[in-house]
């Protein structure tokens, strides 16, 4: 199933501007690629591996991006029901919560409600894949050495607002008829971190038993 969410969202929506790629980069091209392969039908577990040829960092900075963009356009339609008084906190359920910390305001992990959450992790994303020294774009610049350390931090952040969504607005999203967009949606990000360790199993703990209950199939 190819992920046509821009079909099922209102692309007004999107909590956060998209990050677009540079037409003529390799980036871009890495991007068309992957798009390519997600519209053919082609088992996400193989689309997500890596092409013959191709720079791994190359290939997850175009991911990040990606699901940067995706996870933006999914949470933006929602966000307007995620409100201090519906959701006072960010968490996934009564077992998990997410506390912020970005070592310069929030110097300490800080309890805040989700929506609050959400706008300091998006910023933060934000700020990190438009940094030149951290994702660069021009050719012939090297990636730095703790770039996939990086990338580790921001899908494990992400990672959240699937299991805030799944668990405090599934039912918005089924409402429109979309959950089978997310599903894939999050499909697609899983295959990808686990092809390539990017997060330790224990953090995906929070929606194995979601997925078990919403009868979506994924090898955990």
């Amino acid at each position: 199933m190819a992920l046509c969410l821009g079909q099922v969202f209102s692309k007004d929506k999107t909590f956060r501007p998209r990050k677009r790629f540079e037409p003529g980069t390799q980036r871009f091209e890495l991007y068309k690629k992957a798009q390519a392969s997600l519209k053919s039908g082609i088992d996400l577990r193989k689309v997500v591996q890596l092409p013959e040829g191709e720079n791994i960092n190359d290939w997850i900075a175009v991911h990040v991006v990606d699901f940067f963009n995706r996870i933006n356009l999914i949470y933006g339609t929602v966000s307007e029901f995620c409100t201090e008084r519906s959701c006072p906190v960010m968490s996934g359920g009564l077992r998990y919560e997410y506390r912020w910390q970005d070592g310069n305001v929030y110097k300490k992990p800080t309890k805040l409600p989700a929506l609050k959450y959400m706008t300091l992790l998006m910023d933060w994303i934000e700020t990190l894949i438009n940094n030149e020294e951290i994702f660069p774009t021009r050719v012939g610049v090297p990636f730095p050495r703790n770039f996939q350390q990086v990338c580790k931090k921001i899908l494990s952040r992400l990672f959240r607002v699937f299991v805030h969504v799944y668990i405090h607005h599934f039912d918005r999203i089924c409402s429109m008829g979309a959950e089978a967009h997310v599903n894939t949606c999050y499909k697609h990000y899983y295959y990808f971190i686990t092809e390539f360790s990017l997060i330790d199993q224990s953090e995906l703990e929070p929606l194995v038993r979601k997925m078990i209950t919403f009868k979506i199939c994924i090898a955990y």
